[in-house]
């Protein structure tokens, strides 16, 4: 079975719109999906690595290349808590 993967091309946007896109797109994807952000904000850096440790969706890997970063992060299992992920949620 191959995992889903989805490309979120957010480049020209600035914090905090590129995460709170990702958090939108990765809330209506099953557990185990890749999702793939293409960024042009270089605070995008910090903001993917905190809104990982903060909602428990694995950064899978991190690049950069002439100013376009690319983060996959990998949608975590489904919690309780789910419904209760604070500002972030919805």
């Amino acid at each position: 079975m191959t995992v889903p993967e989805t490309v979120l091309d957010l480049q020209g946007l600035t914090c905090p719109l590129p995460v709170l896109r990702a958090n939108r797109a990765l809330r209506g994807m099953p557990a185990g999906a890749r999702l793939t952000v293409l960024a042009s904000d270089p605070a995008s850096v910090k903001d993917f690595q905190a809104y990982s440790r903060e909602t428990g969706h694995a950064l899978v890997s991190f690049s950069e290349t002439a100013g376009m970063f690319r983060f996959t992060l990998r949608r975590r299992e489904d919690r309780p808590e789910d419904e209760r992920d604070g500002p972030l949620a919805g």
